[in-house]
């Protein structure tokens, strides 16, 4: 069994000279304890690279990068290596759209059928009640993922779309929460009609340039062509081998088609908890953040996983918790060779960013360790370092769920 590379980069400032020996606060002795919890958790076969930062009080308070970029390789994994975001791309479509909304170029109750002609549900009336606002939170009625494996299977997007019209919805629009990829994508174009730009280009002038997040990137030759990525892995028995980047969630950018680094996350992370009014105003961030609809399905999974989080809602591609108490706005990426998740407390001004190129069963329990040490809750032992299991893979797929 192959184990995780010593520990590349490490930037704690907990950690800093004058703090080491000499009274520690409370808060800054539990990041010293999760930062070495998670040199040790870096030890386990869950991973071949491995990106963490945490926030507190709108400075980067700690990065850890650990491993490889390849399994079997040499090039360690930096602050500035790049990972797909997966899921987490859909925080940056509902902000993008929402900085529309403020500046009047947006209207969140259009009817999406009028963005995108092509759009299709079973029933006339059903396409016509869908909104922008139903795309963004994902009350369009369709089942779950509805044809992701058409999308994987290489079906352009507006074929998908049409074929909408044969799916037997699971409620009336706008009154069920239910995830989706591909349709949430249809706020690409209607960004673009409202910006006059393309998604890309509106990205990168609105928010990619302002924040300085230089090595954050669409498309796949946007991950590649930085020459500092990391590659994509599954398991094969007891090793980790790399496989090809896939590209068809690219095809939809604003649910699954970002890149990012560590270190642009933390940026990212700062302006999102308020500390880049001139980019991201209050408005904007409340605009995006705004519980809109609850998520029943959310509410289970997290009382299966056992974690304190309850009262789940999502906004503009955000989902929110309330967790042991306290307000907790988060989202997580998935698709495959790779896992990413973003989750802040907005009362504490504390949040953390996970970045990994692979999906075992441990990169998912780093938030929760985090947050018991972060809110002082009793401690879980959320990554079971004593028992070393292989993680078998999810299903492949940019869910965030």
């Amino acid at each position: 069994m192959k184990r995780l590379l010593a520990l590349a980069v490490s930037v704690c400032v907990a950690l800093s000279a004058p703090a080491a020996h000499a009274q520690l606060t409370k808060e800054a002795i539990a990041l010293n304890e999760f930062a070495a919890e998670m040199d040790y958790a870096s030890t386990a076969p869950d991973f071949v690279g491995l990106a963490v930062a945490v926030v507190k009080d709108g400075k980067v308070a700690l990065v850890r990068t650990y491993g490889v970029r390849e399994a079997g390789g040499a090039e360690k994994v930096t602050p500035d290596t790049v990972f797909r975001l997966a899921s987490l791309s859909k925080g940056f479509a509902g902000t993008l759209a929402a900085m529309e909304v403020k500046d009047g170029k947006l209207d969140l109750s259009t009817k999406a059928v009028s963005v995108v002609p092509q759009f299709r549900l079973r029933s006339a009336k059903d396409t016509d009640a869908v909104t922008l606002e139903d795309v963004l939170t994902h009350r369009t009625g369709l089942p779950p993922y509805a044809y992701d494996n058409l999308l994987e299977a290489g079906t352009p997007v507006l074929e998908i779309l049409a074929k909408y019209k044969n799916v037997r919805p699971i409620c009336p629009v706008g009154d069920c929460f239910s995830y989706q990829n591909t349709a949430f994508n249809m706020i690409t174009p209607a960004i673009e009609r409202a910006s006059g730009k393309s998604y890309a280009m509106e990205l990168q002038t609105r928010i990619l340039d302002p924040l300085g997040m230089t090595s954050t990137s669409l498309g796949r030759s946007g991950l590649t062509r930085t020459g500092n990525w990391a590659r994509p892995h599954k398991r094969n028995g007891l090793d980790w081998i790399p496989v090809t980047v896939k590209e068809p969630y690219y095809k939809v950018p604003a649910a699954g088609g970002m890149n990012s680094s560590i270190n642009d996350l933390a940026k990212w992370m700062i302006a999102q908890m308020g500390e880049r009014p001139e980019v991201l105003s209050q408005a904007v961030l409340d605009e995006a953040h705004r519980k809109r609809i609850s998520t029943p399905a959310e509410n289970s999974r997290q009382r299966s996983l056992k974690t304190p989080a309850t009262d789940t809602y999502y906004g503009l591609g955000w989902r929110t918790y309330t967790y042991a108490g306290n307000r907790m706005i988060s989202h997580t990426g998935s698709v495959e060779g790779y896992f990413a998740q973003i989750a802040w407390l907005p009362k504490e001004k504390a949040g953390i960013v996970v970045l990994s190129n692979t999906r075992g069963s441990r990169v998912t329990k780093i938030v929760p360790t985090w947050l018991d040490y972060e809110l002082g809750l009793e401690k879980t032992d959320w990554l079971r370092m004593g028992e070393i299991a292989l993680a078998g893979n999810p299903p492949a797929t940019a869910s965030g769920d």
